[in-house]
């Protein structure tokens, strides 16, 4: 895998000081704080000078020296205070703007189309709230003040380094350029690996929870070898990525502290030969050696965070890269209400492909009324769900039209059109609560008796009933405690119980028994009395009572009737019905 720069770590530095810029007033005073500390410690280092000098010159004396030691102590109290408090809030300011962050990323996550959740790796797209966030955070809590700091730090220093004697802050100054030109290689190498590390880690975690969600597969397909192969060869590349990037993230403090040894080294030899010859006083030597250390101890800091900075960063425009996804496209202004929608459903000419160039429905027109069942059979691929999904603005059609009610749905408000669908899909999902939060997501304002009804529609009542706790059980790891059975009669009841007047069923009842499937359909008879309903169905007996079947091959209507109507064809469905051709 070639490894790439950050595309653009600057836009991604701007991006995250404006979320730390929302708390101005905390900041502002952790500011403040950073000075204080800052010029606490300095001016603490300076008072070596009189002190040492009081002690090798005449005219020393105890109490002089009292004074100078408690002027220190109270000097350095207040810089320890001042680091307490920056340290305290800006955790609290760093924190309050993750908070921030993943609450803009979920939201933006709500807005992104189904064409998004189709193309990226789920795991890799979880991996952003943990990993990637986590390494912003240690960034946010302590590297933001490192780098006030050590600016401070470098500027206040210098400026009383040029006051104690200039000669010796030419030497230390010389050695700047040095360390910074030795530091500026070792961290354009430690950049490319970070962000190689950060993208080898939302991998394998988007490969683990591919395996975890399809253990069962993986166990009956005997995949578990050919599993631990690709996940020791992920796993093999992080640790290449991982190695590399903490190489030179860590040798970047060692390397620069050596430059500083040489710089202190060569500022002591000098500055005793200035104390020789030039009559330098000792106490002076003793604060610029002291400075010299303070001059470059803020880089050499710095260079040791740079493994935090660059895995953050990377982290970072991962996170942004996801908010930076064009969402779906904004509804009109003038949108049309559809209120009541009463569930004309017209498709004109409708043709799509999910990509450019290849098509999947051609050419496709239907229409179904309130109160009518619109059944869908073919092959797998033949495009049944596609079509649903093109009802729902999931996605956006190449030509045509699609009306609800006579007007095109581009026009409509997609939570408005949405909200007149439910929809039953062949995946059954449940969200962590109870039983009755489950089946009220179809209407949040329903009450426990509609609850209760909807149940019973779908004949899902009856095992509740048995379970310990009844409609109050709680639901976790997607319905695990359930069958797949239970779970789909769950997501049935969640349509159930919905007033939308269109009605979609994809595969509703593939995970049901046949006589569970029975007392399925006279429920959805009831349910779909005056709904307009279109099922997408392999169990053909499940589609003989609907008013019109649509047969789809190659995405196209080839066939369309009822079910005595396509029988006498003797065509495609004949042959599907009968067994003489299986379905795909």
């Amino acid at each position: 895998m070639k490894v790439k720069k950050p595309q653009n770590t600057k836009k991604a530095i701007v991006r995250l000081m404006g979320y730390l810029s929302e708390d101005k007033g905390r900041l502002i005073f952790v500011f403040f704080c950073v000075i204080a500390g800052t010029i606490a410690n300095l001016a603490g280092s300076y008072m070596l000078r009189p002190i040492i000098n009081g002690l090798t010159g005449e005219g020393s004396s105890a109490q002089k020296l009292l004074h100078s030691l408690l002027t220190m102590a109270g000097i350095y109290i207040i810089g320890v205070t001042a680091q307490y408090l920056q340290q305290r809030i800006m955790i609290g300011v760093s924190q309050g703007a993750l908070e921030k962050i993943r609450n803009d990323l979920f939201v933006k996550m709500q807005h992104l189309p189904v064409r998004f959740y189709d193309t990226n790796n789920h795991g890799d797209l979880m991996s952003r709230y943990t990993n990637d966030l986590d390494a912003v955070g240690d960034m946010l809590n302590n590297t933001v003040l490192q780098i006030i700091s050590s600016v401070i730090t470098v500027v206040g220093t210098l400026g009383l380094m040029l006051y104690t004697n200039v000669w010796l802050t030419i030497v230390t100054v010389v050695m700047v350029p040095l360390m910074m030109k030795v530091g500026g290689a070792v961290a354009g190498k430690s950049r490319k690996f970070y962000q190689a590390q950060q993208a080898a880690i939302g991998t394998l975690n988007g490969y683990i929870e591919e395996t975890m969600t399809g253990q069962k597969v993986v166990k009956v397909f005997c995949h578990e070898n050919v599993a631990e192969e690709e996940f020791e060869y992920l796993n093999d590349d992080l640790r290449g990525k991982q190695i590399f990037a903490q190489f030179f993230g860590g040798i970047m403090g060692p390397v620069m502290g050596n430059l500083s040894q040489v710089s202190y080294s060569l500022t002591a030899m000098i500055g005793g030969i200035l104390c020789v010859l030039q009559g330098f006083d000792i106490g002076g030597l003793t604060v610029f050696v002291n400075y010299s250390r303070q001059f470059s101890r803020p880089i050499n800091e710095l260079s040791m965070q740079m493994n935090t900075i660059f895995s953050a960063l990377a982290g970072a425009e991962r996170v942004f890269q996801v908010m930076d996804e064009a969402p779906e496209t904004a509804d009109a202004a003038d949108a049309v209400v559809l209120n009541p929608c009463k569930g004309h459903v017209e498709l004109k000419d409708v043709t799509f492909g999910y990509v450019p160039g290849h098509t999947i429905l051609k050419h496709i027109s239907l229409y179904a009324k309130p109160g009518q069942k619109i059944a869908f059979v073919g092959s797998t691929g033949a495009g049944k769900t596609t079509i649903t999904n093109l009802i729902n603005r999931f996605y956006e059609i190449d030509s045509g039209e699609i009306l609800m009610d006579g007007v095109d749905i581009r026009k409509v408000g997609r939570e408005n059109l949405r909200s007149n669908i439910a929809m039953v899909l062949q995946d059954t999902h449940l969200f962590t609560g109870t039983i009755r939060e489950n089946i009220r997501y179809g209407r949040l304002d329903a009450t426990d008796a509609e609850v209760e009804q909807a149940a019973k529609m779908a004949s899902a009542h009856p095992f509740i009933m048995r379970l310990e706790n009844g409609y109050d059980t709680m639901i976790e790891g997607d319905g695990a405690n359930l069958s797949q059975g239970q779970r789909q009669l769950l997501n049935i009841a969640r349509a159930a119980i919905s007033k939308a007047p269109v009605l979609i069923l994809d595969e509703a009842t593939s995970s049901v028994d046949t006589r569970t499937e029975r007392h399925i359909e006279h429920g959805m008879d009831r349910l779909m009395a005056d709904r307009t309903t279109l099922v997408i169905a392999h169990r053909l007996s499940t589609v003989r009572n609907a008013n019109a079947i649509m047969v789809l091959e190659n995405g196209e209507i080839i066939e369309r009737g009822d079910h005595d109507q396509l029988l006498e064809q003797k065509g495609r469905y004949y042959e599907l019905y009968t067994g003489k051709k299986q379905l795909a």
